[in-house]
């Protein structure tokens, strides 16, 4: 089921800035507060299971019910990335160099390189959805709009033409993309701290790829990386692509303010906590664009003063089922291919 909330605007003596008034209720509420006691059990747990994970993969060994401790261990590395994200975010630590350690930390243990993703996730926050300004739609091996299509050319043209139904498929090699993307990113000379990023990238690559290698038979441990590698991908985009694909997509100078520009472009998923964890708070997508800080566990509390918030301004907030989520991007996906699709001539 799809939820959407709107009313009447505000009269037009309201005192304040639209955004400057929801934060004072959040913050009143205590909700920007941080949690210093849930995420030590948090990262606590996340970590006793990475451990968990590897040791498991040890004793099992050269078995072929590796691939189940892989699969086990991409749903892990998922919660490690979630994990790196809230870092990012100062969710956890309140000043900059424990959060940049942590994360960096985070980072290397899944083989992601934690400044290059910092900078992208910032300015997609900056500009979600943006066509010229938000890297997550940035044309790549899929187009997110239109425009994107009709420029298209090559495999994006190819695919485009049935992006929606390959999108799934594709994320298999999403975990792929991230290891490539922070290794490529390494020579770019303006990443700061690139030497060590560097460092703790290929330290992972060197010592995952023994481990698979010393441990098990050649075929084995092939089967294990793309089982693990493959898995992770997927697990990566379900937990990203209910967040912001299939929403309005902004162009040119379209700059709504702050609080429009963030939740227009957003869509919150329903759940209960198991959803929460599954998708490490980020179902409540709207409450974290709009308060990037604020702790994970706090997000559903401020759902209710935010919703309301948005209803006395007549501003769309939109939220639904995760099935449902996904269906609303691919029907996205869907929409940005015709062009493609429609065009006489193939490319």
């Amino acid at each position: 089921m799809t939820m959407r909330t709107t009313s009447h605007p505000p009269p037009p003596h309201a005192s304040g800035s639209d955004f400057a008034r929801l934060a004072k209720k959040v913050a009143d509420a205590g909700l920007m507060d941080r949690r210093p006691g849930y995420y030590a059990v948090r990262i606590t747990v996340v970590a006793a299971l990475y451990a968990g994970g590897w040791t498991a993969f040890a004793l099992v060994g050269h078995s072929w019910w590796t691939l189940a401790v892989g699969a086990f261990l991409a749903l892990v590395f998922g919660q490690v990335a979630l994990v790196a994200h809230d870092v990012a975010h100062r969710q956890v630590f309140r000043l900059r160099k424990p959060s940049e350690l942590a994360g960096r930390i985070a980072g290397a243990c899944i083989g992601m390189g934690y400044g290059w993703w910092q900078d992208k996730h910032t300015r997609h926050h900056a500009n979600p959805n943006h066509e010229e300004l938000d890297p997550d739609i940035a044309p790549d091996l899929l187009v997110w709009s239109q425009n994107q299509a009709r420029a298209a050319r090559g495999l994006p043209r190819l695919i485009g033409r049935s992006q929606a139904v390959l999108f799934f498929p594709l994320l298999t090699l999403e975990g792929f993309n991230l290891h490539v993307a922070s290794a490529r990113a390494l020579a770019n000379r303006s990443l700061k701290n690139r030497v060590l990023e560097g460092v703790l990238l290929f330290a992972h690559f060197a010592v995952y790829l023994t481990a698979l290698f010393l441990v098990l038979p050649l075929g084995m441990a092939i089967a294990f990386l793309l089982v693990h590698q493959c898995l992770f991908g997927v697990y990566l985009g379900s937990i990203f692509a209910p967040n912001h694909k299939g929403m309005p997509i902004l162009t040119g100078k379209d700059r709504p303010d702050f609080l429009r520009r963030q939740v227009l472009t957003s869509r919150n998923v329903c759940g209960g906590r198991f959803t929460d964890i599954l998708l490490g708070g980020l179902n409540h997508q709207i409450e974290h664009h709009l308060f990037p800080s604020m702790p994970s566990p706090n997000l559903r509390r401020a759902r209710p003063i935010v919703r309301r918030h948005c209803e006395e301004l007549g501003v769309d907030y939109l939220e639904t089922g995760l099935i449902a989520s996904y269906r609303q991007a691919l029907a996205g996906l869907h929409r940005a291919g015709a062009p493609i699709r429609h065009a006489r001539v193939p490319g």
